[in-house]
């Protein structure tokens, strides 16, 4: 089975209590956004199929049933997990000033700022409310998803605190990226497992597997969001590079020491660029630089990591070999 074709089958797993979770918000503008985020209806509240791959529910399923044999008790916390995913989103979508996810419309951009937010602030308050409803396992995984969210709040702010200097390094975007990707996907990885009652080794397991995997998938949506596909990733060209935004490869280019990352310097000295001839040098530099070829080979190492933590557990199966494949699947995905 290929990986696609497993994350739409651990998609339609989970979608049934995401739609009954989502249609328990009690405002109806708040539903219709929670929908629109989620890729359900457009803004007029016309059904579409414009959703994601689904993957941090898809790993909540998996490590439930990667202890257990089923995924049952992963169904909560994954619908958990995808709601405060798409908070974040939501959020940082109006901090960033993104206008375009998936091949449409962002949330602010179809609905305000305004109203965003508060659906956002809904869609948090309902993934708490979804893992309260179930009980003891609830109890047992709430703090976890707590934690995750804290730690992604202190991500975002990072992230808008290293936008306003002048000089980053690359260890602190790492470090940036490792509370937001990281966090969630650590959590996503875990939480079935934790509400399944796994013993805490292998939880703890799960949880180094997500966030060495949350690592590898940043790096890798920096590097898309400098060569990336528009067609495939969404945005547009050199998204990162327009937006003048201090990803890690672009940092790492930056602060390379060749004179490829100084003329890059230079180049972006006063702001972003501003032409499509700017635009296209800049992320040649990028390249020149290094910058591209140190972000790969920094996800394939941290893929190797996440590789290495699940190895040592006693899974069942196919669980263990699907948690690998994911895992290699969200590393080399279109680089």
């Amino acid at each position: 089975m290929s990986v696609t074709v497993l994350l739409d089958e651990l998609k339609r797993v989970v979608e049934p209590a995401l739609r009954a979770s989502v249609e328990a918000i009690a405002d109806e503008q708040m539903r219709l956004i929670a929908g629109y985020q989620l890729g359900w209806n457009d803004e007029f509240g016309n059904a579409t199929d414009a959703g994601g791959k689904a993957i941090r529910p898809a790993l909540a399923v998996l490590s439930a049933q990667a202890v257990t044999g089923s995924p049952d008790a992963g169904i909560a916390p994954a619908v958990a997990v995808e709601l405060v995913h798409n908070f974040s989103l939501l959020h940082d979508d109006v901090m960033d000033r993104d206008i375009e996810r998936r091949h449409r419309k962002t949330g602010w951009v179809a609905f305000g700022e305004a109203q965003a937010i508060l659906a956002g602030n809904a869609m948090l308050v309902r993934a708490v409310e979804v893992l309260l409803e179930t009980g003891e396992a609830g109890a047992r995984s709430l703090p976890a998803l707590l934690d995750a969210t804290q730690i992604l709040i202190s991500g975002q702010s990072r992230d808008l605190l290293l936008e306003g200097r002048s000089s980053v390094e690359v260890d602190e975007v790492v470090e940036m990226e490792a509370g937001k990707t990281a966090a969630l996907l650590a959590c996503s990885s875990s939480i079935g497992a934790l509400a399944a009652g796994a013993d805490p080794a292998t939880v703890a397991a799960l949880y180094t597997y997500g966030h060495e995997l949350g690592i590898a998938f940043q790096l890798v949506d920096d590097i898309l969001g400098v060569v990336g596909d528009p067609r495939r990733t969404g945005k547009s060209s050199s998204s990162d590079v327009r937006a003048g935004k201090r990803s890690a490869p672009i940092v790492a280019a930056l602060t390379s020491g060749t004179a490829a990352g100084d003329r890059l310097t230079e180049l972006l000295k006063d702001g972003p660029p501003t032409t499509e001839q700017d635009v296209a040098l800049a992320t040649e530099l990028i390249r020149d630089s290094g910058g591209l070829e140190w972000a790969g080979a920094q996800a394939d190492a941290r893929l190797a990591k996440a590789l290495a933590a699940i190895a040592v557990l006693s899974l069942t199966d196919p669980a263990a070999a699907q948690l690998a494949a994911i895992a290699d699947f969200i590393v080399n995905r279109d680089r």
